[in-house]
């Protein structure tokens, strides 16, 4: 059963410019996005930085106000909700920041970072909120005793622990991973992913997860999400990506993965570069928005705009040639 619905996301913002602030134009940083993201899965949202997949999953949250659109989360209209009614509802879906320092405020202990949530929304004792945060610690594998630290006193890796730990804090149905492993060590990145899966499992926690690494990807989500300039470009299954793969874009990413060969050799495959730059988000190219960098393009591309259709074994994409 579906715990996520989008319906027609759409978020534009509002461009001003001039000593009178005057309204110079929108920039489309999502466009008209659709989806459903089942309990206990995940969702691997990918696609080049400035591609709106922040964006999206902020909008999601309600963190960022929708232009148009809805979100259907077990049940209950989030788009609908008044911000009286939004309090409540956080308490059922959670983010992890990408940067685990700026996310983290300096002058406050561990204690109250991953406090903060269960005394705002439940009625705890004093006591009683430290032995959550003690459990909490111990959960994401930091000490308990560390709760009295700030958090310049840690490594990357163990603020991004923290960050965890106070998503945890409410018990929450599904968690915003928002490139949770790419400001982090790549040896630090593996303990961390095998963390956030193990808490899947014991929590049936549902993720969208956010990230440009398509190799991570593959590896923690079920379905992928391919986003470019705002819009969804291809939409398939994680397993066997690299062979199902038929948007262009999606080739394109893949092509810059190295890989492991036969001997364990990581090697790149023949790789498709992509001509010209990103096109400007306030101004968008017609017909497809990949088409002045698509090197298949033809003339239907640059007049009309593809339609996200299913090809078949949860596979859709948004291209007219294939």
């Amino acid at each position: 059963m579906a715990l996520l619905t989008v319906q027609s996301l759409t978020k534009r913002f509002l461009v001003r410019k001039g000593f009178l602030r005057k309204i110079k134009g929108y920039t489309h940083a999502v466009e008209n996005i659709s989806f459903s993201l089942d309990s206990g899965r995940t969702l691997g949202l990918v696609g080049e930085s400035g591609c709106g997949k922040t964006t999206l999953g902020r909008t999601i949250l309600r963190l960022i106000e929708p232009t148009s659109g809805t979100i259907i989360f077990d049940q209950q209209n989030i788009s609908e909700m008044s911000k009286s009614e939004l309090p409540n509802w956080r308490k059922k879906a959670q983010i992890i920041f990408q940067d685990p320092f700026s996310s983290l405020n300096p002058r406050m202990r561990v204690r109250d970072i991953i406090g903060e949530g269960i005394v705002i929304h439940r009625s705890c004792s004093r006591s009683k909120v430290l032995e959550e945060v003690s459990s909490l610690l111990e959960l994401v594998g930091l000490e308990s005793r560390s709760m009295d630290k700030f958090p310049h006193q840690f490594s990357g890796g163990q603020r991004q622990r923290i960050g965890i730990a106070r998503a945890l804090a409410l018990n929450p149905q599904m968690i915003v991973a928002d490139e949770p492993v790419s400001a982090l060590d790549v040896s630090v990145q593996a303990q961390i992913i095998n963390l956030l899966l193990d808490l899947q499992q014991s929590r049936k926690l549902t993720y969208l997860f956010i990230s440009h690494d398509l190799r991570i990807v593959e590896f923690v989500a079920e379905q992928v999400m391919v986003m470019y300039l705002g819009r969804v470009m291809e939409m398939l299954p994680a397993k066997g990506l690299a062979l199902k793969a038929c948007h262009p874009y999606t080739q394109a990413l893949l092509s810059a993965v190295l890989t492991p060969d036969e001997q364990g050799n990581r090697t790149k495959k023949k790789r498709v570069v992509l001509g010209g730059e990103v096109p400007n988000p306030m101004s968008p190219p017609s017909g497809c928005v990949f088409h002045p960098r698509c090197p298949l393009a033809a003339e239907v591309c640059r007049k009309e705009d593809p339609v996200l259709r299913n090809i078949g074994q949860g596979h859709s994409v948004a291209c007219h040639l294939v």
